[in-house]
């Protein structure tokens, strides 16, 4: 134990969760962004997560209020970043998460590819990348937003086939069109437009855009730090190393230059939060919300204890650390629910939470159910709940 620090409680920590990332009623946000902003970036591997969970954390709004945000406003965009995973951030933190994340790894993309490309022995080298992307561009300057589909049928050099691993046991042929699109996308040059179809569609079109501007590595990784430390602390260098797949130096230098405080936790140990950040943190009024898999406040440390029993784990993530969709009461993991295929919002509590907590889950199903519509939702990482639930 560390007798000198602040100690922040369990129960304060799920105090912070619940008016920090905007989940509490009164907490909620009254635009995308800044639901976004509150968890720093929303999940988008699962085009339905984006929504589901801006949904959570809006005061008002159903789906046109995510696509306006995400393709008039352009208030919120995704990129390919932290833990190479794709995000949706709000456009005033993209450049720190395209400086932090995002460069690096559009550079190992395009390095790779180029081998690729060199080792398939067609003499396709950087200058013919250069001309293939480029002829992108220009069909989506003179076409407007085309799926990657639409973008091979338009440009012949998306068309080409190479071989990977030629005469070994993993020899492939693979088309190079989703792989341009692709560092394209990572190099800021095209984002994703509307989806065809609904949207929890993942058939997006693309549309040209201007790379973000230009921010110092080291800068980037602060202004990421301080923000989800913000939302997140107390937390430990170690979670933060998991939540961005940064080097250990890189996560040991930002935190150097934000100056965070240490605070000590119940169960003995220590963790860091925002300078200044050690006062007690005022219950929020009783809340209830069910949550998409993938979202942020499952998704925001490596150690989850505070807010989720280990005994329930095995039932709400897959085999790979998914988590799925999720039922919460007042900054913990009660429960998960899945949407049937008649479109019911079906739920399971693994505990016994007590009536007050069924009656606000059941009224947020209701919310939810209403706000979803006719529209139907498959979790991309199924897990042993929602498949139970579904079946």
């Amino acid at each position: 134990m560390s007798p000198g620090l602040p100690r922040v409680t369990t129960v304060e920590r799920r105090h912070r969760l619940g008016r920090r990332h905007r989940l509490a009623p009164s907490a909620r946000a009254t635009t995308v962004a800044r639901a976004a902003d509150a968890v720093v970036a929303l999940h988008a591997t699962d085009a339905a997560t984006v929504f589901l969970s801006a949904r959570a954390r809006l005061a008002a709004g159903g789906p046109d209020t995510v696509e306006r945000a995400l393709y008039e406003d352009v208030s919120l965009v995704r990129l390919l970043s932290m833990r190479r995973t794709l995000f949706a951030v709000s456009t005033e933190l993209a450049p720190y998460v395209d400086a932090s994340s995002a460069r690096g790894i559009a550079a190992k993309e395009r390095r790779t590819l180029l081998k690729h490309l060199g080792e398939d022995g067609q003499g396709l080298d950087a200058d013919w990348l250069a001309r293939a992307e480029a002829a992108a561009l220009d069909a989506l300057d003179s076409r407007g937003p085309c799926t990657g589909s639409q973008l091979s049928a338009a440009v012949p050099a998306l068309r080409k086939k190479i071989t990977i691993g030629r005469g070994k046991k993993y020899e492939t042929e693979t088309g190079v069109a989703t792989r341009v699109i692709r560092l394209l996308a990572a190099d800021g040059r095209i984002r994703r437009d509307r989806p065809r179809g609904s949207w929890t569609s993942s058939q997006y079109r693309w549309v040209h855009t201007e790379p973000w501007p230009a921010v110092p590595a080291a800068e980037a990784r602060a202004e990421i730090a301080r923000r989800w430390l913000q939302a997140y602390g107390p937390a430990t260098e170690t979670d933060l190393k998991w939540w961005t797949g940064w080097t250990l130096t890189d996560v040991h230098k930002a935190l150097v230059a934000v100056g965070p405080d240490q605070v000590r936790l119940d169960d003995g140990g220590t963790a860091l939060v925002s300078p200044g950040d050690t006062g007690p943190e005022p219950a929020p009024e009783p809340w209830a919300a069910l949550l998409p898999g993938l979202d942020p406040s499952g998704m925001g440390w490596a150690d989850r204890g505070f807010h989720l029993d280990p005994a329930h784990r095995p039932a709400l993530f897959d085999h790979a650390g998914n988590i799925g969709p999720t039922v919460w009461w007042n900054g913990e993991i009660v429960g998960g629910w899945a949407q049937r295929t008649d479109g019911e919002i079906v739920w399971r509590l693994l505990g016994a939470p007590g009536r007050a907590a069924e009656e606000a889950i059941a009224a947020e199903a209701a919310r939810l159910a209403l706000w979803v519509g006719e529209a139907r939702i498959t979790p991309r990482f199924r897990t042993p709940l929602e498949r139970e639930l579904v079946a």
